[in-house]
């Protein structure tokens, strides 16, 4: 693949957003993105395609507001897949060799995860992800985990398998083609997010991902390098949402504001003196809510998810070798307080994990956010895969003819989702009035 045309597109299906991004990899090595376009998700729920025809119209729009800034015309795209049908299992397999002069060739461990792929599951399921855990030669680890090269009658893998249901698959994939693309790859959420936020020495010392959502909350845990355990929790920011909206007897959108603008996951600290003043309904009364009753809504049900998040950990077997502790993000990842309550709770060092770790310096100022670690990550997942086998890449990327790219511009309008995402504050301030003005 020739450096200036290798670029690469992902599509991050999420409950709250649709995120499409093209981009390439630079001299250096990092991910350079050269197009970015956010649209409103309404087909998704909990992670899970529910609206065929929704989803379709949010993926266009953001697909033909990519296509028409860059110029680009693609056709195949690096997809995340969650919902709590997500399973994984471990299994073991092994393949023997002619014989004991023969070296193992990386054909003998392509069959190998081939064969991991037969594997029986139960009936509407699909294996979405094989990966490696450790290999053994003749019943001997590997210390490298790097077998090519290596003689010996029997190559041996312990592997982490991921499941899915078919139908949700199928349905991402329906979505992708009626969009006019075609999956490159079907990812799991929670992988392609560590691969945009986490570094090689916390993989290597043990840490667990946490990818708060809107629908889900994505986990993963690794230990020595590899993956060892991945959870999907049908719980994530919009729950929390609905606890104000019902707690406090709001809209939905005042909620949501609310959350973003003035939640804590931790009441202990809330100002006990803060009121926010919320216009009533159709002319009703307004509403007094106090900054430490909201903090009191959102840090309960923090709680609940962090108890189903330590549950799946200590599933994993892993709670005990988690040295590097535990590396929040996703949207959810932006509550204020939100790593003091998680430390508090659990007991783990925390961080915030921003996608930094391979964008490059072009990139970094306006999209090293949490919420978009899980698109950069299935962009970083394609272009490894590109760099392996360049040969076999189906990206098609062309030019976009002028007329075409002005026809997309004047479609979708020139102002695309992500830059509206500054005027926040201002959509907040119609919604609220404050009381104290030191707030």
């Amino acid at each position: 693949m020739a450096q200036g045309n290798n670029y690469i597109a992902a599509i991050d299906l999420g409950t709250t957003k649709v995120v499409t991004l093209v981009g390439k990899p630079t001299q250096s090595g990092k991910f350079e993105i050269v197009g970015f376009s956010s649209a409103e998700s309404t087909g998704i729920k909990k992670g899970m395609i529910q609206n065929i025809e929704e989803t379709v119209k949010s993926i266009q729009k953001t697909v033909d507001d990519v296509k028409a800034r860059t110029g680009i015309d693609f056709k195949s795209v690096y997809v995340g897949i969650a919902g709590q049908h997500i399973r994984s299992i471990k299994h073991n397999g092994y393949r023997l060799i002619e014989n004991d002069e023969t070296e193992i060739s990386q054909s003998d461990i392509e069959a190998l995860t081939n064969e991991m792929h037969r594997i029986p599951v139960d009936a509407g399921e699909t294996i979405l992800h094989v990966l490696p855990l450790e290999y053994l030669i003749d019943n001997e680890l590997i210390d490298n985990n790097k077998p090519v090269g290596m003689i010996g009658r029997k190559i041996e893998a312990n592997f982490h398998i991921v499941i899915g249901k078919t139908a949700s698959a199928k349905h991402v994939e329906k979505c992708i083609n009626r969009a006019g693309l075609n999956v490159a790859e079907l990812v799991l959420e929670p992988i392609a997010s560590a691969e945009a936020v986490l570094t090689k020495d916390e993989r290597e010392a043990g840490v667990a991902l946490i990818d708060i959502g809107g629908g889900t909350t994505d986990l993963a845990v690794f230990y020595e390098g590899n993956i060892r355990h991945t959870a999907v929790i049908p719980l994530g920011g919009d729950i929390i949402t609905q606890d104000i909206k019902q707690g406090c007897s709001i809209l939905l959108k005042q909620a949501n504001a609310l959350k973003e603008r003035y939640g804590s996951a931790l009441s202990d600290i809330a100002p006990d003196n803060k009121i926010i003043t919320i216009p009533g309904i159709s002319g009703r009364e307004h509403k007094e809510i106090s900054m430490k009753s909201l903090a009191g809504i959102i840090q309960a049900r923090m709680q609940d998810i962090l108890d189903f998040i330590l549950y799946e950990i200590s599933l994993s077997g892993y709670s005990d070798k988690l040295s590097a502790g535990i590396v929040i993000t996703g949207g959810g990842a932006l509550l204020k307080n939100l790593p003091q309550l998680i430390k508090f709770h659990t007991g783990y060092d925390v961080r915030v994990g921003l996608p930094t770790e391979n964008l490059s310096t072009e990139s970094l100022e306006e999209y090293s956010l949490p919420q978009y670690s899980t698109g950069i990550g299935l962009a970083l997942l394609g272009m490894e895969n590109a760099q392996k086998s360049p040969l076999t890449d189906n990206a098609e990327f062309t030019d976009v003819k002028q007329d075409e790219k002005q026809e997309v511009l004047e479609t979708t309008g020139k102002k695309s989702s992500f830059k509206s995402f500054g005027n926040f504050k201002n959509i907040l301030s119609n919604l609220f009035d404050e009381s104290d003005t030191e707030m």
